[in-house]
């Protein structure tokens, strides 16, 4: 089977009238996998972190290409979410390392001076250290047999795929099926209702998975771009900014939890952790618009509205 990349279907020769869901998730599911593999060897030779962050977020997605057609394949064991999730979560480790130190050298150290800036240099000895334990680690990972196997059991599923009876319906038929629990469980996640001038730690958490669900949906619209129009992707960028923003949110809190714990007793790092808050604070500045926003019904509608109406169905093929 010609493998397309799902970016490029609509440019393809491909009909999308005629393509089941069976061969979009083979088509969807080798794509990500291909792009883990192109990451392997870059993240070993350890130079660029980005190969990494590229490496975690193709699991990342490949995971959820397996929630999302989870009802139309069947994967053998060492190919299934769980094993897919346990790799990411290793790579994750190392990434989250390569996060903080890249803060706190780059944005946060040319602002210290004296006292605070040698604190500031211990923490950073400290987190390299647990840097070059995290990274070998991963590459204990990458050559074990777990890792083999996972690779072993996607290159038999990828020659030979295996499908439910789903997997012959048209995948235009079922794009909204698709499409719409992932937007549920996002339109209905409690962290729209946690305010800016929450600060708890339970609404730190709650708004952490929100940015996780974000991420989910996020990944599972990109796979159906290719058949919808610019509504879509406007709601794709839009998601991706909320993340972000999330993202930075959640960085600035383990940053002030990571410092707090790091520094030695009797001291503190004052100047560092105002402005860590502020960068906090910066990026909950239109958390109050976002929210509000997502709780609108008529906005809700329109996103619902959007999935139901596929660009293929109602234009040129091919």
């Amino acid at each position: 089977m010609k493998t397309i990349c799902p970016e490029e279907l609509l440019e393809s020769s491909v009909a999308p009238r005629t393509l089941t869901l069976g061969e979009y998730a083979h088509q969807v599911i080798e794509h990500q996998y291909q792009t883990i593999l192109k990451q392997e060897k870059k993240v070993l030779a350890d130079q660029d972190p980005e190969y990494l962050h590229d490496m975690r977020v193709a699991m990342r997605r490949l995971r959820t290409a397996l929630q999302v057609f989870e009802r139309a394949i069947v994967l053998p064991k060492r190919a299934q979410a769980k094993q897919v999730g346990a790799i990411a979560k290793v790579l994750g480790h190392l990434r989250d390392l390569d996060v903080q130190l890249a803060d706190l050298r780059d944005h946060y150290q040319p602002q210290m001076q004296g006292p605070q800036q040698r604190l500031l240099n211990g923490i950073l000895k400290s987190l390299k250290r647990e840097r070059k334990q995290a990274f070998t680690a991963t590459k204990h990972l990458l050559s074990r047999s777990p890792y083999r196997q996972f690779k072993v059991a996607y290159q038999h599923w990828l020659a030979h795929p295996c499908y439910t009876s789903l997997a012959r319906l048209p995948l235009l038929a079922v794009l909204p099926d698709l499409l719409s629990p992932l937007l549920s469980n996002l339109l209905l996640h409690p962290g729209w209702f946690i305010q800016v001038t929450d600060p708890s730690a339970a609404g730190s958490d709650v708004l952490h998975d929100l940015r996780k669900a974000c991420k989910h949906a996020r990944y599972q619209a990109e796979f159906f771009a290719p058949f919808y129009g610019e509504a879509l992707q406007t709601w794709i960028q839009e998601v991706k900014h909320l993340q972000d923003r999330l993202g930075k949110v959640h960085d600035s809190q383990v940053l002030l939890a990571l410092i707090q714990a790091h520094v030695p007793p009797k001291t503190n790092l004052q100047e560092v952790q105002s402005l860590v808050q502020q960068t906090f604070v910066q990026e909950m500045g239109g958390w109050e618009r976002l929210r509000l926003q997502y709780l609108d019904p008529d906005y809700r509608y329109s996103l619902h509205r959007m999935l139901l109406s596929p660009l293929a169905l109602n234009g040129p093929t091919g």
